[in-house]
């Protein structure tokens, strides 16, 4: 259905370079024609507080496993209701908006929008194609700001984006076509997502049974003294992670201290690969660095550990992070002695027996950050560095295979994202014709229009609240 998709039978000049033709008996009409700014404040700051975001929208802030600088209280928020339009003003850019389905609370420096009218932009199609490309591209091109880092949609910006209008009854056909198609992809995702899980269980296996056995079967075995740990190798160390690893989180800074270019800030989205890059990293000042930040600085054969978000992951410091700051949620560790074999140290990082220790360190204070306080207290088992390094080996050489499968399936799926945002680009401004297709989806097709695939521990989301340094 899908595929037999064609462009209407006419269209006309929306005099809009970047939106190009539209079907001869839409509209295109100003946002302040559907909407109208809202500032209503809480008195008690006791509402459910939201969250927005370029991936999942408008969601509550208690189901996000990511790291927010949030405010101290939460009086003074602004109220949203369902079917308002909540705008990140920040990150406008990377369309961080969306219709919320809530009642509640965001940031004071957000924008609130509520329809004017019922019948002229259903909620479900507005919130499809406020988050489309081309809009994300109007609104970086009407956001002001000193520099990229600080550029803001403003509400006079906002109310003049012209928006795409189709008669009523075709912006239905056209929300339950995309619920219909989002339904399907996302059940492809969703199995491709778990064969990724079946896979990285069986890798999981393999790197548990390595560092905590070793690689001779016919070793004899010892307590351990930890009960969650059990024998280990007789020839094996339990030390604390301390002893052999030195480790130091990066600094808390103002968002005002980002610059265009200079001394890379690295952020958790830097941690994303298999290595630590440059990725969505921000800049400060040298001169700066040079005065308050120089210690903190990323050195030949340092690891990186995310304390937040995608919390436990390790990942080696490439060479063109060398010299950059971590942000705070970013811990730095190095070897204290030629002991310990960093590749080892990472893999036992990411085995079951130290995520049960960052599991406890959380248990009973509902706490998402860990910090070096937390990682004082963690235990490692240590082989012969000899050893370690046989085990890093033999690792790699029986999880190639399962790696393989894991990348090609993710880039299976990021190629069905891609396709999923044209596809709703291009139904939502007029490119496709789906009338006739929606009006053949059958009646009991349950739409499941869940939008967040993507795995929340490596998800990113800039707040306007500001850290101190």
């Amino acid at each position: 259905m899908i595929a037999g998709l064609k462009p209407y039978p006419q269209y006309r000049d929306s005099r809009l370079p970047w939106l190009g033709h539209l079907p001869i008996h839409w509209e295109a009409r100003r946002a302040k024609y559907f909407f109208l700014e809202i500032d209503e404040r809480s008195q008690t700051g006791k509402e459910v507080l939201l969250s927005v975001s370029h991936l999942t929208g408008v969601t509550p802030r208690s189901e996000k496993t990511i790291s927010m600088f949030l405010a101290k209280s939460n009086v003074g928020h602004k109220r949203c209701r369902p079917n308002d339009v909540v705008i990140n003003t920040l990150w406008a850019w990377m369309a961080a908006l969306g219709v919320t389905h809530h009642a509640g609370i965001v940031s004071p420096a957000y924008g609130v929008y509520r329809p004017l009218a019922a019948d002229r932009l259903l909620p479900r199609f507005a919130h499809q194609l406020l988050r489309t490309p081309h809009y994300a591209a109007e609104y970086f091109r009407r956001s002001t700001g000193v520099n990229s880092s600080r550029l803001r949609l403003y509400a006079e910006q906002f109310l003049c984006v012209p928006l795409v209008c189709p008669p009523l009854g075709e912006q239905e056909s056209i929300v339950r076509f995309l619920d219909w198609a989002n339904g399907r992809l996302e059940r492809a995702i969703r199995a491709k997502r778990k064969v990724i899980a079946l896979l990285n269980e069986q890798k999981q296996a393999i790197i548990h049974r390595a560092v905590t056995r070793g690689l001779d079967p016919s070793v004899p075995l010892k307590p351990s003294g930890i009960p969650w740990l059990g024998d280990i190798p007789q020839h094996w160390e339990v030390r604390r992670f301390k002893t052999s690893v030195g480790f130091q989180e990066g600094p808390g800074i103002m968002l005002s201290d980002f610059r265009e270019a200079g001394v890379p800030l690295l952020r958790i989205s830097c941690l994303a690969g298999t290595e630590a890059t440059l990725a969505g990293c921000n800049y400060l000042s040298p001169a700066k660095v040079r005065d308050r930040w120089s210690h903190f600085e990323v050195k030949p054969g340092d690891y990186l550990l995310s304390a937040s978000g995608s919390t436990g992951a390790v990942r080696r410091a490439s060479t063109e992070v060398v010299g950059a700051i971590p942000y705070t949620g970013i811990i730095r560790l190095w070897p204290k002695s030629r002991a310990i074999d960093m590749e080892y140290l990472r893999l036992f990082m990411s085995a079951r027996p130290f995520a049960e220790q960052i599991s406890m360190a959380k248990s009973g204070v509902g706490i998402e950050h860990f910090g070096p306080t937390h990682l004082k207290r963690m235990w490692i088992l240590q082989p012969p560095v000899e050893e370690q390094t046989g085990i890093v080996g033999e690792v790699r050489n029986a999880t190639a295979g399962l790696e393989i499968g894991v990348s090609r399936l993710e880039r299976e799926i990021e190629l069905l994202r891609e396709y999923r945002t044209r596809l709703v680009a291009d139904v939502v401004t007029g490119k496709l014709d789906v009338r006739e297709a929606g009006a053949r989806l059958p009646d009991e097709a349950a739409p499941d229009t869940a939008e967040d695939d993507t795995d929340p521990s490596v998800e990113s989301e800039a707040d306007d609240e500001e850290p101190e340094a």
